[in-house]
Parts: structure tokens; C-alpha cells; sequence
């Protein structure tokens, strides 16, 4: 069942946002900028904040989402060290996929509940077919899907723990064309960890704190190196890549008139990207200056702040959301695998209760991308662009 799961997310996952992970992963996250961390009580809440599953009313609970992703074309002005003065004015590729995720909550077993989810935390898509930047990133690909069981329990009616295990599966392709070229496919599975705590102190106030840890993706594969149009090696490659550890707080308020106003703070611990290297099997002879130096990363902890709202009426909940959040990117290595800079984040969304046991919902939400001047050792010019539009579709069952 679990190959069957991996196949049938993982050809059809890839993304990009916040440095290369994705914060959502299901329809009340992308209605909330995935401020639904304290206040949550769907089957989400297994990924998002596991703890709250403790506090869930005793039945199953389960959700299945679709999520259209279309990524806009980044801009680039300027000039490239490999190409001396000349200004280019060059645009990526956009993108366009479906991804899709799913979230179950048990009914409690010797009062702890259990929870899974098998979302796509993480991935990357950037194509350029226009030089200079085909002959450094024609294709950067990261597929990521991760399966995360986890269990909950109460320490106290007020307090409540839960732990899980993060099994991640990897598959990464590198692709780059000029006078010497590359084709790199590679794959992997992986493990980490995740804890949560929920406290209610007061009927109306939650609070929440999360923790995912780091996950070294160990991809494995092959790669193809040519010299012009003659194949110069063709053996195994392997290759390291953070999914960095992340933490957060979150405080949610419910007023009278069912009013719910979340406020998350995220640190995303970046700083563990120190640079991109990859190992090649044997030799690669003349091709080492170009494929086997590594590459400079250095990306740095950032933070991210999330502004959620939601409005219960009778059958129906209205959501909105607002999220701010910085580049991990330094200038220093800035490059065209990954023009991310700052970007604000509007959304919006809803759910409708059919019955007792099922709900629909609808959600979007439209990333904005800082304009970004970038002066380093390869590029002097300028970025922008590259917005992107989230739209989820829903439904819940409960049984």
C-alpha cells in the first residue's frame, strides 16, 4: 500500500515555495496561509499540529484534498560572468500541477489517537530554456512525499502531547546545456521526527508549539555528463539535500460571535543548506571544474509570520488568511536554480457541511515575489515575477 501511495503522489508532486518546502498541504491551510496550527479540529490537524487530535470529538475523521499549483515565470534583467556585458532580458518557464493530500484522525484507542497523513512537504521546479541560464539550470526538480503517522494523548484536560515519524521518499532530476552539459536523475528514502504540544488554559484560548526535525535527502542515481556532444562519463552520482528543521508558535482566540483569529510565528532553520556537492563514482576527468566543485549555498534561518481568520456560521465556515515570508537566499549565492525572494501571501477560502458526516470546501491563495537586485560573482541585474496561485478543492468525511 505504501509503494502504491508514493506512485501515485509522487508523479504528480512538485512545487515551489519557502526555499524549496511547502507549507500547504491541505485545503483549511491553503484557506489560511496555513495559520491552522492551534486551532484545529479537522483531519488536517494530524500533519499540522498532531496534539489537537487529543481533543478532536471520538469519531474517525478523514479529508482528501486537490490542490492546482501554477507557477509564474521569473524575469531576469541583467548580465552573467559567463557572458561579459551583454544585458539579458530572459524569462523561466511557468509551471502548472496537481497535488494532491490526505489526512486521517482515528477514534481514540486507549485514549490516544492516532493520526496520518501522506502530504508533499516539499519539492522544486525551475526551467530555463534561454541562455545563460539553460547551460546552469534548464531543469531543477525536486519531488518529495512524505508518509507521517503519528499518536497523540492527553497529559491533562488541558494539556495534550503527540510524536510522530516522518518517511520521506525523494526523487530529484538536474538537467543543464551549453558547451558541456548534464543530465542527473536521482532518488532516495528517508526518516525523521515531529513533536507537538497543545494547551487550552481558557475556553477560548489555544495555543499550540510544533516542531519537524531536519531530513537529509540522500538522493542516489545516475548521471550523464557530455563534453559538446561527446558522453565524457556515465556512472553513478549521488547527491545531499537539507529539508530543514522548523518550529513554531501559535496563539488562536475565538470570540463570542465564533471568531477566530490565529497568529503563528515559524523559524525555518536554512542555515543547515551549507552548499550543493555532488559525488560522482569515478572520475569525471576535464569535466571537474564545471560539475564536481561544490556549489555555495549558505542559506540562512529565516522567519515566517502567519495571520489566520475564521468565521463559523451554521453550516458554513468562512476562512481567510495573510503570510509574510523572508528568502532563505543570500546574494552571495543567489542563482537561477532558485530566484526565491521575500514574498507576501493573501488567501481565502471555505466549507460547507453537507450533512453530519460530510464537508466540502474550496480555497486559493496568491503569493506575491518581491522584486530582487542581485550583485555577486556571476550575476549583476535584477529578478521578478514569479507569483504564485494555489487553488484547493476538498472534502472531509467523518464516521
Amino acid at each position: 500500500m505504501i509503494k502504491i501511495a508514493l506512485f501515485s503522489f509522487g508523479t504528480l508532486s512538485v512545487l515551489v515555495a519557502g526555499g524549496y518546502t511547502i507549507p500547504e498541504t491541505s485545503l483549511n491551510s491553503v484557506a489560511l496561509s496555513a495559520a491552522n496550527i492551534a486551532h484545529n479540529h479537522s483531519a488536517d490537524t494530524a500533519y499540522y499540529n498532531p496534539a489537537n487530535m487529543a481533543f478532536m470529538k471520538d469519531e474517525n475523521s478523514l479529508e482528501v484534498d486537490m490542490m492546482y499549483v501554477g507557477l509564474g515565470s521569473n524575469n531576469y534583467k541583467g548580465t552573467h560572468s559567463a557572458t561579459g556585458e551583454i544585458r539579458h532580458d530572459i524569462d523561466s518557464k511557468s509551471e502548472k500541477f496537481l497535488v494532491p493530500s490526505f489526512h486521517y484522525v482515528s477514534s481514540k484507542a486507549n485514549e490516544a489517537r492516532v493520526g496520518l497523513s501522506i502530504v508533499v512537504p516539499a519539492g522544486l521546479s525551475k526551467r530555463w530554456d534561454i541562455q545563460p541560464a539553460k547551460s546552469f539550470a534548464e531543469e531543477f526538480t525536486l519531488q518529495v512525499v512524505e508518509i507521517n503517522p503519528s499518536v497523540a494523548f492527553t497529559l491533562h484536560d488541558k494539556v495534550a502531547l503527540a510524536f510522530g515519524f516522518r518517511i520521506l521518499q525523494s526523487e530529484g532530476i538536474v538537467k543543464s546545456s551549453g558547451l558541456v552539459s548534464r543530465d542527473l536523475k536521482g532518488n532516495s528514502i528517508d526518516y525523521g521526527y515531529n513533536l507537538a504540544l497543545s494547551y487550552k488554559p481558557l475556553t477560548d484560548l489555544d495555543i499550540a508549539l510544533t516542531y519537524r526535525s531536519k531530513v537529509n535527502l540522500t538522493l542516489q542515481g545516475d548521471a550523464k555528463l557530455y563534453s559538446g556532444i561527446t558522453l565524457a562519463y556515465d556512472n553513478d552520482v549521488s547527491v545531499g539535500v537539507p529539508l530543514p528543521a522548523t518550529a513554531s508558535i501559535a496563539f488562536a482566540y475565538t470570540l463570542p460571535f465564533k471568531t477566530t483569529l490565529e497568529f503563528v510565528y515559524e523559524r525555518d532553520f536554512w542555515s543547515a543548506y551549507h552548499e550543493l556537492d555532488f559525488d560522482y563514482a569515478t572520475s569525471i576527468g576535464g569535466l571537474t571544474p564545471y560539475f564536481d566543485t561544490p556549489i555555495a549555498k549558505d542559506w540562512n534561518d529565516i522567519n515566517i509570520f502567519r495571520l489566520g481568520i475564521t468565521q463559523e456560521l451554521d453550516k458554513l465556515s468562512l476562512m481567510a488568511g495573510m503570510v509574510y515570508s523572508e528568502s532563505a537566499i543570500p546574494e552571495e549565492t543567489f542563482s537561477f536554480e532558485l530566484p526565491e525572494t521575500n514574498s507576501l501571501s493573501l488567501s481565502l477560502g471555505g466549507r460547507y457541511q453537507i450533512s453530519e458526516k460530510v464537508d466540502i470546501g474550496l480555497a486559493a491563495l496568491y503569493s506575491m515575489r518581491e522584486t530582487r537586485s542581485v550583485t555577486n560573482n556571476s550575476l549583476s541585474g535584477e529578478f521578478s515575477n514569479g507569483n504564485i496561485l494555489l487553488v484547493s478543492a476538498g472534502i472531509g468525511y467523518k464516521f
